[in-house]
């Protein structure tokens, strides 16, 4: 099936999937960083997972392409986003030509069957051509996924000759047949996106190490949720599409918006993330650049010029979950656990809640201004504070509960003070001891004899 998106058979658009927020975090960052490998779905059957990936089709942005062009090549000079990044490589035969036939088409979505032969992956020769006496290449799944995304579903049971094609096209972003004395070349740069069952095999490592992020996709115990998915499913006269085409709308701008970004990662990131795959003893480096990339998809999803904590630390996570080594006979390395080890888990929170109070109260990360209205947060807060008393810091950051202690004051019991107000041991409601056990800092002598006293009274008629 290949779906170029001139007629989109999308029944559940990405934004109508009841919960599953990590596996939808990663689609949309393929949507935004075309240069990430691709992402690996593992997990339970009936996970939304091949529903959320042909959802994809609805978000990714049109391409301006060579019109005649069986590879989809782009015209020249042409850029992918507004950041100015090359729009791919061409053909032979579109390289040559200095103004060719120009058209915009829906980016491609291509599913690559299980059973699909070699020659229908990597292309043939056409036999109408060939009877005629042309030698003529019939391009094949790789052409048509060129600039877009290839999807294998239970890609842990393709067969191996269709592995090694891949990992051919993947390592070097295009595809050559040699056949019958025909040598073709042509681009293959491609997303890889594949959804799998553990239960039903193990992937090979050569392939599960091209997969830049992968998600565990589990159900929802939520009784809230599953009723929610039984309604949007059995429901037969419920119109997903024109239901939730407004937040699909939003989404896609989103995702439009985000291409244009191009946030910069730190140099103290830089050297978190190099330092967490080493210790993480992951092979090689393609690690390091999944985070790298991810963490810039992520910022510019949320709309930040920069990466923050945050995004590196839940991009590793993605990027590690399957490149973790264990050996015979002991447990599975946790990814989370591995993250928590170098990265704050209650800043990674704190960066969250923040960056959720931007997007609600408007786009501050374009303006630069904390207020909406442009103007310093403080400036109009009858109630200033500062980040010593409990409120924001300079970063926009509030600091946890234990710290800053209850919102609300304290509730006092007047069982234990007498009517004047006046604590019945004596000491003032104040005087409690600085380190803050509850004790009033009295000696034991003056406590006993305090205590002696009060009895006295309560005995008196």
């Amino acid at each position: 099936m290949v779906d170029l998106g001139t007629n989109k058979k999308v029944s559940t658009p990405l934004p109508a999937v009841v919960g599953q927020a990590d596996l939808k975090r990663v689609l949309l960052a393929l949507a935004v960083e075309p240069r990430l490998g691709g992402a690996l779905l593992s997990g339970e059957k009936g996970t939304a997972k091949s529903t959320s990936v042909r959802a994809l089709a609805d978000l990714l942005p049109d391409q301006t392409v060579v019109a005649d062009c069986p590879y989809g090549c782009p015209p020249p000079n042409a850029t992918e986003t507004a950041a100015g990044r090359s729009a791919g490589r061409r053909c032979a035969g579109c390289r040559d030509r200095e103004d060719p036939p120009v058209e915009t088409r829906p980016a491609p979505l291509v599913t690559l069957p299980l059973g699909a032969t070699r020659d229908r992956v990597v292309g043939t020769l056409s036999v109408a051509d060939a009877l005629d006496g042309d030698a003529e290449f019939d391009p094949g799944l790789l052409a048509r996924a060129n600039r877009g995304v290839l999807y294998v579903d239970e890609v842990n049971l393709l067969p191996d000759h269709l592995i090694d094609v891949l990992l051919d096209a993947a390592a070097m972003g295009a595809n050559r047949v040699e056949r019958d004395g025909v040598s073709v070349a042509h681009p293959a740069e491609f997303t890889l996106i594949g959804t799998m069952n553990p239960e039903e095999g193990e992937l090979r490592p050569q392939l599960r190490d091209r997969f830049d992020l992968c998600v565990d996709v589990t159900g929802s115990d939520e009784i809230d949720e599953r009723v929610e998915i039984l309604n949007r499913v059995v429901d037969e006269g419920r119109d997903l599409r024109a239901e939730f085409a407004p937040e699909t709308a939003a989404l896609r701008e989103r995702v439009h918006e985000a291409r244009s970004r191009s946030p910069q990662i730190p140099e103290e990131f830089r050297r978190d993330i190099a330092e967490l795959c080493r210790d993480a003893d992951v092979d090689g480096h393609r690690a390091d650049v999944a985070v790298a990339r991810a963490a810039r998809a992520f910022a510019a999803l949320d709309g930040r010029p920069t990466v923050i904590e945050s995004d590196v630390a839940d991009a590793a996570e993605y990027a590690l979950t399957h490149r973790l080594q264990t050996r015979p006979f002991e447990e599975a390395v946790d990814p989370e656990a591995v993250v928590n080890d170098h990265f704050d888990p209650a800043e990674r929170d704190r960066d969250a809640e923040t960056d959720a109070e931007s997007r609600r109260d408007g786009d501050e990360t374009d303006t630069g201004d904390a207020d909406p209205d442009g103007g310093d947060p403080d400036e109009n807060d009858p109630n200033p504070r500062s980040g010593a008393d409990g409120g924001a810091d300079g970063c926009g950051n509030r600091p946890d509960a234990d710290d800053q202690g209850s919102a609300e004051d304290p509730v006092v019991d007047e069982s234990d003070h007498d009517a004047d107000g006046s604590a019945r041991d004596g000491g003032a409601p104040g005087d409690a001891d600085p380190r803050g056990s509850g004790e009033t800092g009295r000696s034991p002598t003056d406590m006993a004899a305090t205590s002696h006293d009060d009895v006295a009274d309560e005995e008196a008629p």
